[in-house]
């Protein structure tokens, strides 16, 4: 795709995963905030367009393979993959990562007391995103595959439910909004995820985990903000137009 400064930061990284890496090198917020174009993000924060945009359009010539073109999947597949591989992530990885936490902020948490405030944002996130999948998973969802099997056979379904599906996405977004702003709290408190020289290898790994659950999070919430969402609220616009 041709990128310039009004290309949309959210178009970016769905065209080319690996454009991700980028935003963030430039501290650029592409899964919560991704429907910015670029030069108002750039201005924001003060960045250099010409830098971003060079770096961006070098992105087709890294090495790192074939990026998944999520948009062509059936909206009923990226609920199902979204659910089975990033939902069960969260829940997995939330139980593993609370009790080393909470062990380095026991060890350390006099020499280093940002843990505490760590440790009190991430419990509260993953309450949180425990809470948010729970409703996407038992009224999102099934309302998505609705409207594909409706979609597919050529059936109405009821107006209201149709329209409740715009309503609800602007719930979601701002629970990630919300999870996106814990999440780069603890990636500052941390400086980084970068382990202090005190440090031990418990701490070298706790910090590990959660940038990598950090990093699951950023693509899990693209996929649902920057592909799923839009069209599903296109469909069910088709559908009520129809």
């Amino acid at each position: 795709m041709e990128i310039t400064k009004d290309t949309i930061i959210g178009d970016v990284v769905t065209a080319d995963y690996k454009a991700a890496s980028v935003f963030k090198k430039f501290g650029i917020d592409f899964c919560c905030n991704g429907n910015r174009s670029i030069g108002d993000a750039c201005a924001k924060d003060n960045i250099n367009t010409d830098e971003l945009l060079t770096q961006l359009k070098d992105v087709p010539n890294q090495a790192g393979g074939r990026t998944i073109d999520y948009t062509t999947w059936p909206l009923d597949l990226l609920a199902d993959y979204i659910e089975k591989t990033h939902h069960r992530y969260v829940e997995t990885k939330s139980l593993e990562i609370k009790p080393y936490l909470d062990k380095i902020t026991r060890v350390h948490g006099e020499r280093h007391p940002e843990l505490a405030k760590v440790n009190e944002l991430f419990n509260l996130s993953a309450g949180n995103l425990a809470m948010h999948m729970k409703k996407e998973e038992l009224t999102y969802f099934p309302k998505i595959r609705k409207m594909v099997d409706a979609e597919r056979k050529g059936e109405k379904m009821d107006a209201q439910v149709l329209a409740s599906v715009k309503t609800q996405i602007e719930t979601f977004l701002k629970e990630h909004d919300d999870e996106g702003e814990h999440f780069r709290q603890i990636s500052a408190l941390t400086n980084g995820f970068t382990v202090p020289e005190d440090g031990c290898n418990t701490y070298r790994v706790t910090l590990a985990m959660i940038q990598e659950f950090e990093e699951d999070l950023h693509l899990h919430i693209h996929l649902e903000n920057n592909i799923l969402f839009p069209k599903s609220i296109a469909t069910a616009r088709e559908m009520l137009n129809n």
